[in-house]
């Protein structure tokens, strides 16, 4: 376990941290400078991990510092919103995602800071989370498969750098 921030690489190839290789899935539309919301770009840049959400229904924390994700708990991609890239709850009329989901893809969900100060359009929603398959792009996230997301949530603290190349 690690106590304090390591760096994360992410190439097109997968994503390299502690001397391991975790294969990954990223964004469809790519990875790119340039991210705009609803592109499908995973961005390219230095971010860092600021939070894990996890379903206490479903598993333990992986980390004592891990929230729970709670009936009602969304996150707003509403472009212009005060809510914008943030999490919120339910009642929302405003564009979000369901954080607590049927399927297990946000069973545990590493936060980043991509464009935390909100911009209207720069993208939002920018997590490390589990993957729906090998192979299968997401919507700019990046994906892993469920062991490979457990060990990463139990060996990263806030404050890792994810450095997207």
């Amino acid at each position: 376990m690690i106590h304090s921030p390591a760096d994360l690489v992410l190439t097109r190839r997968g994503l390299r941290v502690l001397g391991r290789y975790l294969p990954c899935s990223i964004g469809k539309g790519g990875l790119r400078a340039d991210k705009r919301e609803g592109d499908g770009a995973t961005p390219v840049g230095e971010h860092r991990i600021t939070g894990m959400l996890y379903r206490p229904d479903r598993l333990p924390a992986p980390r004592p510092w891990a929230q729970p994700i709670r009936p009602g708990d969304l996150w707003s991609d509403a472009s212009g919103d005060p809510g914008y890239n943030s999490p919120v709850r339910a009642p929302y009329s405003a564009s979000h995602e369901v954080l607590r989901r049927a399927d297990p893809l946000y069973d545990i969900v590493l936060l980043t800071d991509w464009n935390e100060e909100g911009m209207a359009r720069r993208g939002s929603a920018i997590f490390l989370h589990q993957r729906r398959r090998a192979g299968f792009p997401t919507e700019g996230c990046v994906a892993f498969a469920r062991p490979d997301l457990l060990w990463l949530a139990r060996h990263i603290v806030p404050g890792a750098r994810l450095i997207v190349r």
